[in-house]
């Protein structure tokens, strides 16, 4: 419900009504909705961060790897139609803050894995600089949430993962990690 309507936008009696249950057994287990946001917001985070561990497991290529945390990052968080991050630093800025630490503690470890990789590899550019580039991608990431220069009513939160992997990747790939880019940008239009 977070998720679909909103921080703000749910109340403790709308989550009870959708439990089945009572305000009173909620707050048995949570002592405020401050606790019950910070809880859920922590819970979808390790359930996302997870996954990626997961994914990274499989040992893809950087590139297809990106894409496909892309994939799973969105199935997870229903396109934010409601811009929760928005609505989580407005209403509850020490928990937007905590969860951005921790986001991007595990996404910098995760992000200069896949680089070094696509170095390796000679997908990615070899004179990358792997520290501004993972941290310019983690800002990239974070800004395109910016509901103030990115507004829900103009950029879908999937054309915007999209558009911004395109442009991360255009900007590292060689000539045969270009190949493997536009292979997956033309497999997945049609």
């Amino acid at each position: 419900m977070f998720l679909t309507l909103g921080f703000k936008s749910v109340t403790m009696d709308d989550l009870a009504n959708e439990m089945g249950i009572s305000k009173k057994t909620i707050y048995s287990h949570f002592e405020n909705k401050t606790k019950l946001v910070e809880e859920s917001t922590m819970d979808m985070f390790w359930f996302i961060s997870n996954g990626i561990d997961e994914i990274i497991a499989l040992q893809r290529n950087p590139i297809e790897e990106l894409y496909e945390i892309k994939r799973f990052v969105m199935m997870h968080l229903k396109n934010e139609k409601s811009s929760p991050q928005y609505q989580l630093q407005k209403y509850y800025p020490k928990i937007h803050q905590a969860l951005k630490g921790k986001q991007f503690e595990v996404m910098q470890e995760c992000i200069v894995d896949n680089i070094k990789r696509g170095m390796e590899m000679g997908i990615y550019r070899a004179n990358l600089n792997v520290e501004f580039i993972s941290r310019i991608y983690f800002s990239g990431v974070t800004s395109i949430k910016d509901n103030d220069i990115f507004p829900v009513q103009l950029f879908s939160m999937i054309q915007l993962m999209d558009d911004y992997l395109e442009y991360h990747l255009r900007g590292i790939t060689t000539v045969k990690g270009k190949e493997i880019l536009n292979s997956i940008i033309n497999s997945n239009h049609s």
